[in-house]
This record gives structure tokens, C-alpha cells and sequence, in this order.
């Protein structure tokens, strides 16, 4: 065992910590209820998206780090490369957060 927090608690507790301080958070993708990747959008007010993923670090820590943000220019390809992340890997889950400062919200660390 690996010590890991099972996906669904992990997300199930960012939705409540998000809700509880007056922001919004949906599941956009469940994925596997243990061992599914866990991929963030935040934003604020629906503007500047970003996209955080989990990725193993050299250390072999796990961090989330910030893998892509939206195009002021050209927000429909940001729309398009989240998607197509979830159809690749249908076991990872896709968490949506619209609340005020966001990546508060986005572990720095291992779970």
C-alpha cells in the first residue's frame, strides 16, 4: 500500500473546503474511485483558467504544478486539450473550482 488518500475523499474534500468558502466546485469527470489521477481546473469568475495536474517529481514526490493555462486570444483550445485529457485517461478525475484565489486550493504537496 502506498499510503496515497483514495481519489474520491481526496476530491470529495476539495469540493467541501471550495463550497465552504463561498465558491463553487463540480466534478466535470469521475474517475477511478481509488487510484484516479486527479486533474484541477481553477478560475476566478469563470476567467483565467488554469489547468493543475498531479506529476511526479525527481525527489518521487507527487506534486500538482500548473500544466496549461487558458488563451485570452483562443479559449476554446484550452476547452478542447481538457477534454481531450479526459478522454485518454477516462480513470482520472476533473475537478472544476471557481472560487477567489484558487490555487489555495491546490495541494503544493504530497496527499
Amino acid at each position: 500500500m502506498d499510503g496515497r488518500l483514495p481519489a474520491h475523499l481526496e476530491v470529495g474534500g476539495i469540493v467541501r473546503a471550495v463550497e465552504s468558502a463561498g465558491g463553487f466546485a463540480a466534478i466535470v469527470q469521475r474517475g477511478d474511485r481509488d487510484a484516479g489521477n486527479i486533474l484541477i481546473l481553477t478560475m476566478e469568475r469563470g476567467k483565467n483558467a488554469a489547468l493543475w495536474e498531479r506529476i511526479a517529481q525527481m525527489d518521487g514526490s507527487r506534486r500538482f504544478v500548473l500544466s496549461r493555462a487558458q488563451d485570452t486570444e483562443n479559449p476554446k483550445e484550452f476547452d478542447e486539450y481538457v477534454a481531450r485529457r479526459g478522454r485518454a485517461d477516462p480513470d482520472c478525475w476533473i475537478v472544476e473550482l471557481d472560487v477567489s484565489d484558487a490555487e489555495r486550493f491546490v495541494d503544493s504537496g504530497e496527499p
